[in-house]
């Protein structure tokens, strides 16, 4: 593995190269992105193309990518322009891409505004808001995680964004008449450590769930783009989130192993099953599946 950095006015990105640019194999690199998360979520799924040229990349930021242009919030379209700098950069042509999450929504972006930039496209559960029928009450749901946690602090914010995340079927007012959860069932902190600056229970990533993808111009790129769903994600948000962004590509959501963070290993928490998942996404990028 070799690091990098990309500075410019903006930000300095950090990436890394996990093998040979050009590449060994002839194909495009394998560029793993997610939002709002780091390179270090994929180092259960990069040893797993271990013939692969994979790059990994830390959003501005995060982990060890410096933005200076004094803001804190995601906006897709940006994080889009950073990726599009980071594969210039790389000099090898258009990438292979799995993106994840957040990183599904800035992929569907980057897609939009750079469409040779990606040759085939794994969006695995982009949490689009915009795609729902009941997109209203969920901006509820999310403006109500956001203000436990602006209240409360981490543990009680996490608490109530896994009990959004995780409700089965449209959000109705049986959701919003539950108790609040208690932080401990999920193994969180029950003090409040002072902080609100986190990307994924603030604001700050509004931008990302509010993003309004231009189905129109995904449909007409180059790219080859398959939206990607959890097994035990289905029913939920980011499962009919992927669903229905998929229908309308006119295609089905592909069904990987696992959840919403399915390539990750016991290092955070909630493992996945990167093995099964890492198979399954080689199926999809060499067209098998």
């Amino acid at each position: 593995m070799t690091t990098h950095t990309l500075t410019t006015p903006e930000f300095d990105i950090a990436y890394d190269v996990h093998g040979p640019l050009p590449t060994a194999d002839g194909r495009p690199p394998l560029f793993l992105i997610a939002l709002p998360m780091d390179a270090s979520g994929f180092r259960a799924l990069t040893p797993r193309f271990p013939d692969r040229t994979v790059v990994t990349y830390d959003p501005r930021g995060l982990g060890r990518s410096v933005r200076k242009d004094g803001r804190v919030d995601n906006v897709p379209t940006v994080h889009a322009d950073d990726v599009h700098a980071v594969i210039e950069a790389l000099g090898a042509g258009p990438v292979e891409m799995f993106a994840s999450s957040g990183g599904a929504i800035v992929a569907l972006a980057l897609v939009t505004a750079y469409p040779g930039d990606v040759t085939t496209l794994v969006a695995h559960e982009p949490p689009l808001i915009s795609v729902l029928p009941d997109a209203a009450a969920v901006e509820r749901a999310r403006a109500d995680y956001r203000d436990v946690y602006e209240a409360k602090g981490f543990g009680a914010g996490m608490a109530a964004f896994i009990a959004m995340t995780s409700w089965q079927g449209e959000i109705t007012e049986e959701y919003f008449a539950q108790p609040a959860p208690d932080p401990a069932v999920f193994g969180l902190p029950s003090e409040d450590d002072g902080s609100r600056d986190d990307p994924l229970l603030s604001d700050r990533s509004w931008a990302v769930s509010s993003y309004r993808p231009d189905f129109a111009a995904l449909a007409a790129a180059p790219t080859r783009v398959v939206i990607a769903v959890g097994e035990e994600s289905l029913g939920t948000f980011c499962g009919r989130t992927s669903v229905a962004a998929a229908e309308r590509l006119g295609q089905q959501a592909t069904v990987f192993p696992s959840h919403h963070g399915g390539f990750i290993d016991e290092e955070f928490g909630y493992a996945g099953q990167p093995e099964a998942f890492a198979r399954t996404l080689r199926e999809v990028l060499d067209g098998k599946k």
